[in-house]
């Protein structure tokens, strides 16, 4: 007994002490749990939450470079082989809000061409509710779509120029998701092309066909409603520019089986003996006859058509032509070859003829493309 009771004894007293030095001691804070990327698959494939918040990011882009044999924009170019290389870095935005998604687009390129280099701003916009504001492409080139699947699409011109058809703009479109679709958009009027046509205007070099862009208040406006149904789908655009007071009006009909897509649009010019933002050409000065300057763009009308046809998962083709009233035809026809995903090899030929002036050229481009 007198051994069980030591036992006992010595038991209690190590507990004892166990439990003094145990409130003496420092308890190690738990580690915060790590908070892993969460994809975000309600806005579509590529976003992911910023961590921290409950906004969706997405990035991608593109590194792309090609060889340019000639020129499809103008006759007898001096130039044989150009050299060309681009890389774009774009960053999508989405959120969800009492209001619908609020998202933003951003899209930074870089250009390199025959040792000059430059930067510029693509897109940079804010959509909520059906209204976008900031710059992005002309809703006259974007609502109804581009021309074809093609790398020179607009020799003879679909939107506005010459030399920017992203501009600064508010646009709200109505979707009510059953097919019809409806836009208006106010444009500025100085934020894309800078060179509109004045027959009453000669610069000390002679063109007439240029004039350098007004002080001008008052926006450019594009008016627009389309249909779709199943493989069918038509739109009717226009558009309105300010500074030369006049406008265009184009109709596009596309039809989608699958394998096979082709387009056909239209253009109406409001006065065919005037460039406009809307009606205007990419060709140069000299592929117009003497004194009949406005022979560079459309004339009265122009008419697109193509059709691109999936051969095989990694090789499809596409063909385009148009023509104009001012009679400048331009055709091409491609080649899409995508050996690995995410990998594009293009090759391209081009035939561009102005009848006015009874020229021609012939051109090709090869690219090479790695998309992100």
């Amino acid at each position: 007994m007198m051994i069980k009771g030591l036992l006992l004894a010595s038991a209690a007293a190590l507990s004892a002490f166990s439990a003094a030095n145990a409130a003496d001691a420092i308890v190690a804070a738990e580690p915060e749990p790590l908070e892993y990327v969460r994809i975000c698959d309600a806005y579509g494939a590529g976003y992911f939450y910023i961590p921290g918040t409950e906004t969706c990011l997405k990035i991608g882009g593109m590194v792309r470079t090609e060889g340019e044999w000639k020129d499809a924009y103008q006759p007898d170019h001096k130039i044989g082989t150009l050299w060309h290389t681009r890389a774009e870095l774009s960053l999508d935005t989405a959120s969800d809000t009492e209001y619908g998604a609020l998202k933003t687009d951003m899209v930074m390129r870089w250009d390199s061409q025959e040792g000059d280099n430059s930067t510029k701003l693509l897109f940079a916009n804010i959509s909520l509710g059906g209204f976008l504001v900031g710059k992005a492409d002309s809703q006259f080139s974007s609502y109804p779509g581009y021309a074809g699947d093609i790398i020179q699409d607009d020799v003879v011109s679909y939107g506005p120029g010459p030399t920017n058809t992203e501009l600064n703009q508010l646009t709200y479109t109505f979707d009510p998701g059953n097919g019809f679709t409806a836009l208006a958009s106010i444009e500025d009027s100085n934020s894309s092309g800078d060179t509109y046509y004045d027959s009453s205007f000669t610069q000390s070099n002679g063109k007439s066909w240029q004039i350098s862009k007004n002080d001008q208040y008052v926006p450019d406006g594009v008016l627009g409603f389309g249909f779709k149904s199943g493989a069918w789908g038509i739109k009717v655009v226009g558009g309105y520019d300010s500074i030369v007071k006049e406008g265009a009006i184009k109709a596009r009909v596309d039809a989608d089986f699958g394998t096979f897509s082709a387009f056909l649009m239209g253009g109406w010019n409001t006065d065919g003996d005037k460039l406009n933002k809307y009606a205007s050409g990419y060709v140069t000065d000299g592929a117009c006859p003497a004194n009949k300057e406005e022979l560079c763009g459309w004339g009265d009308w122009a008419v697109w058509g193509g059709g691109s046809a999936t051969i095989n998962d990694k090789l499809k083709a596409n063909v385009q032509v148009a023509y104009t009233d001012s009679k400048i035809f331009a055709a091409a026809a491609n080649v899409k070859f995508q050996p690995v995903k995410g990998l594009t090899v293009e090759p391209e030929v081009e035939y561009t003829n102005w009848d006015s002036t009874n020229e021609h050229s012939w051109a090709g481009i090869l690219r090479f493309q790695r998309s992100f």
